[in-house]
């Protein structure tokens, strides 16, 4: 953690919206297709953007923990995270729920840690931020070799 650079810490912020989904499939990995459906509406993610994912599971936490906690789960589909760094030059990801994949491979996690990059789990709130156009500011103790703590992280709105 104490090796993030402080510019990867404040980053432009894409919100993208699985909830739309999740009436047929409450466990939705979000696909490419997904992706390429928001950026027709949006446009292209943006280089060097954070990518949030809006499951609005944070509601959850306080409203009934037990669902939270849930397995399976909505999160990310595997080739997207693969296809939002390789092809769009994000940064870093983020999600509401308490894991990055839909399974129990690890494949979205180990991949996004074994190339340098990280992530924010268990977010809340992203269904107050526009899809595009807010900045997030990230911030965590800078623990000389740490591999992960919580984190804090806020939108600054356009």
């Amino acid at each position: 953690m104490d090796e993030i650079p402080l510019n990867q810490m404040i980053l432009p912020l894409i919100v993208l919206d699985d909830t739309p989904y999740l009436a047929k499939d409450p466990n939705h990995a979000f696909s490419v297709a997904d992706l390429k459906a928001w950026e027709s509406v949006h446009g292209r993610v943006p280089r060097g953007a954070f990518i949030a994912l809006r499951t609005d599971m944070y509601k959850d936490w306080e409203e009934n923990p037990e669902r939270f906690k849930r397995e399976p789960f909505p999160a990310w589909a595997f080739e997207t995270i693969k296809f939002l760094y390789e092809q769009r030059g994000v940064v870093a990801t983020g999600h509401e729920s308490m894991d990055t994949d839909t399974s129990d491979k690890m494949l979205s996690e180990t991949y996004i840690l074994q190339h340098g990059h990280y992530q924010i789990e268990v977010m809340a709130n992203l269904d107050k931020v526009p899809p595009k156009g807010a900045l997030i500011v990230v911030t965590w103790p800078k623990v000389q070799k740490g591999l992960g703590f919580p984190a804090r992280a806020f939108a600054i709105l356009p």
